[in-house]
């Protein structure tokens, strides 16, 4: 990654409303406060654990909190499948954005939706050089390499993550505290105080910039208007297709 002086651009995807604030939400408001150019790919709307319309307001408003854009994917919470269609997506969002770095969650989960997720963006980014796995509170075996420094920035994550207020109340999987007790206990591991941890699918980073990828450590402030699109033609999610209660994880 050369040129770290330069405004970057970051992809973010999660396979419901909050995935992403939870697993790098400091991370990706470190990226805004840098001037980087910030887009969440949701693949669903989360609307097994609660109705999509107030799963949809509540990640439109942590995107303005991150000055970032939402791309919609307009899949069927419970029944994301990493196959050609989901793929697909993907890499016309990728096409889109342009990132330099891309990050999705961790492939070794123990929902459906977080691991189709996880498979359908590594097959979609195949070919892009910097891919970072993020941990989720259902994450299961995580060894990771790369940490993001995020002290300072917690009590702003927190206000993203409360952006999701009535998931994160109806949920056994999402705790305020256990997001701090996170940030210190990956803080011990990279030997900072306070840290975001990701698995490396690949990374590329500028040798000449010191340790880490550009788009994690340049500081400027360029505040980015916040956009809601739809995945290429698919609609701005107000579900897509019934669920199925069988079998199934909901929510995050």
């Amino acid at each position: 990654m050369s040129g770290l002086g330069r405004r970057r651009r970051v992809l973010a995807v999660g396979a419901h409303p909050d995935d992403v604030e939870i697993g790098c939400g400091a991370t990706l408001l470190r990226n805004a406060a840098a001037g980087h150019r910030v887009t969440l790919l949701v693949l669903t709307a989360g609307q097994r654990g609660r109705a999509a319309d107030a799963r949809v307001a509540e990640q439109e408003r942590a995107a303005e909190l991150l000055r970032a854009e939402v791309v919609w994917g307009g899949f069927a919470d419970g029944e994301l499948r990493a196959d050609g269609v989901t793929v697909a997506v993907v890499e016309r969002v990728l096409a889109r954005t342009r990132p330099h770095v891309v990050y999705t969650h961790a492939p070794d989960d123990t929902h459906q939706d977080h691991v189709a997720a996880a498979r359908a963006t590594l097959a979609a980014a195949r070919w892009h050089p910097s891919v970072l796995h993020y941990h989720g509170p259902t994450t299961l075996r995580f060894s990771p390499s790369v940490f993001t420094d995020v002290e300072g920035w917690l009590d702003a994550k927190e206000r993203l993550v409360r952006c999701h207020a009535g998931q994160v109340a109806a949920s056994r999987a999402v705790d305020l505290d256990a997001v701090r007790l996170a940030a210190a206990y990956w803080g011990g591991q990279a030997r900072l105080g306070q840290a975001e941890a990701f698995e490396t699918a690949r990374l590329c980073w500028d040798p000449t910039a010191g340790a880490g990828p550009g788009p994690l450590d340049t500081r400027t402030d360029l505040p980015l208007a916040p956009r809601v699109t739809a995945a290429h033609g698919l609609p701005l999610v107000r579900c897509t297709g019934s669920a199925h209660q069988s079998g199934t994880s909901t929510g995050t």
